[in-house]
């Protein structure tokens, strides 16, 4: 498959499409990354280097893109961390055009806007612009648990209740939605669970919970969720996958000592998933 991927890229370490890409390609896709900023690392570190991509620039990109007659070959266009609204304009026109020429094209929306942890860390200009432009437009959503609640006014903790929220986000657009870091009061001690959801039902899968933060590690998921799912139509077998390549690639990094995500010591975990966990069916 062939994936557009409109993302911030970092020159040390790996968010936004520094993530994202690399384990696409070790699963034996094509991805034309798209860059919004050019860092030399992520924010998280309290300074960085590099610039902001004018969005003009960023529209120029795929119009060169475009110009080689190519679009009606993407399969999917993923998105993370939106900006701004010009930003914003920029992925909806590229998506716009895709689906104009490859109407089976999906579109996936990774609403950058928190976690439990840290709250609401984007500019409050953000969420608004997600939810009533982003969100009309995506086939597939994947976000935490945090950001859901964020984007639908509710309080999701209970697997009813975390329905209930994707019921509603899927009201406003997207039929498939991934949830991460579920955490649900009543399940075992030390774990987290992601939930994926479609039109055939609902599963809810359960990792051990590994104790340190690992900036990216969202961006990994939704591409490769996106990338399993395109490629089954399950939403189950997308999750365990997933979940499987994922839980390896924390676990390499825990054990490494590093802060980084270490994506190409992990990456036979994407090509080659263990598939360690299962999913079972909540709805």
């Amino acid at each position: 498959m062939r994936f557009l991927s409109i993302q911030s890229h970092v020159a040390y370490g790996h968010v936004g499409n520094s993530a994202a890409v690399f384990p696409l390609q070790r699963m034996g896709h094509e991805v034309w990354p798209v860059l919004t900023v050019n860092f030399s690392n992520h924010t998280g570190y309290g300074s960085w280097g590099g610039p902001l991509i004018p969005a003009d620039d960023v529209r120029a990109v795929v119009a060169g893109i475009e110009e080689r007659g190519v679009l009606g070959t993407v399969d999917g266009v993923l998105s993370g961390y939106l900006g701004g609204e010009e930003i914003v304009d920029v992925v909806l026109d590229a998506v716009a055009r895709v689906k104009a020429a490859n109407p089976a094209a999906t579109y996936t929306c990774d609403p950058v806007m928190g976690n439990a942890k840290s709250g609401c860390f984007v500019a409050p200009t953000i969420p608004p612009l997600i939810r009533e432009r982003a969100l009309p437009h995506a086939d597939i959503l994947t976000p935490n648990q945090f950001e859901l609640g964020f984007m639908t006014g509710t309080d999701p903790d209970t697997i009813a209740s975390t329905l209930d929220s994707v019921d509603r986000v899927r009201d406003l657009g997207p039929r498939t939605v991934l949830v991460t870091s579920v955490l649900r009061p009543d399940r075992e001690a030390d774990t987290i669970e992601m939930l994926a959801v479609d039109d055939e039902g609902a599963w809810l899968l359960q990792t051990s919970h590994l104790p340190f933060k690992a900036n990216g590690s969202g961006d990994v998921t939704s591409a490769v969720f996106t990338a399993h799912y395109r490629e089954t139509g399950s939403a189950a077998t997308a999750l365990e996958r997933t979940a499987s390549s994922v839980f390896d690639l924390l676990q390499t990094t825990l054990e490494s000592g590093e802060r980084e995500l270490r994506l190409v010591q992990a990456q036979d975990a994407f090509a080659h998933p263990r598939m360690q966990f299962r999913a079972r069916q909540v709805r």
